[in-house]
């Protein structure tokens, strides 16, 4: 537990000293979004690119903004938060995600249904690696928290496992293809299936 909490230390002071992370943080603050993190490939790249030394930040595809509201499921939300994001950092590539409506697409994009998920934590648990199950977000006094379900030793060691909380052995073979984690950092180890 203590290796655990001087892991959340350590990824709340990389993440303070970066300024594209913090306009990144401050932004969604802004917005006053009630429980949120920016997480999986953002927190991911933040902490590979600080671990191999890396001065310029890793193209990112998407910060994924994960929100959990039960209460308002309609996408229409996530696209105006999205746009509210866009509009004061246009330069960021903004993906929201209210993650209690994940079940409602789910299976469209994935192929299997998934039941509905009950809070943030759950849905970060769920994520493809275990290495990319965390996120950070700031409370209203600007307060960093790290929601990490899984522990953030895989982040740390540079691991890549699947998680198979939802990610079937193909989905996650077919994302090492595409993500090309060794080529972007080679001191990361993947674990095959």
């Amino acid at each position: 537990m203590r290796e655990e909490t001087g892991l959340h230390g350590r990824l709340i002071e990389i993440a303070s000293g970066s300024t594209w992370f913090m306009t990144a943080l401050r932004a969604v603050q802004g917005m006053r979004v009630e429980e949120w993190c920016i997480g999986a490939g953002a927190v991911r790249n933040l902490v590979w690119d600080h671990l191999h030394a890396y001065s310029v930040p890793s193209k990112l595809p998407d910060v994924d903004v994960a929100h959990f509201n039960a209460q308002d499921l309609s996408l229409e939300t996530d696209e105006v938060l999205q746009a509210r994001l866009s509009a004061c950092c246009p330069h960021i590539p903004w993906e929201v995600t209210n993650q209690a409506a994940v079940h409602l697409w789910f299976e469209s994009h994935f192929g299997h249904a998934v039941p509905p998920l009950q809070s943030l934590e759950e849905a970060v648990a769920s994520w493809p690696e275990f290495a990319t199950c965390g996120g950070l977000s700031l409370d209203r006094y600007g307060r960093m928290s790290v929601v990490a379900p899984h522990g953030l030793t895989d982040l740390f060691q540079m691991r890549v496992r699947r998680n198979p909380a939802r990610v079937s052995v193909a989905t996650y073979q077919q994302r090492l293809a595409e993500k090309r984690f060794r080529e972007r950092w080679p001191n990361v180890h993947v674990v095959p299936c």
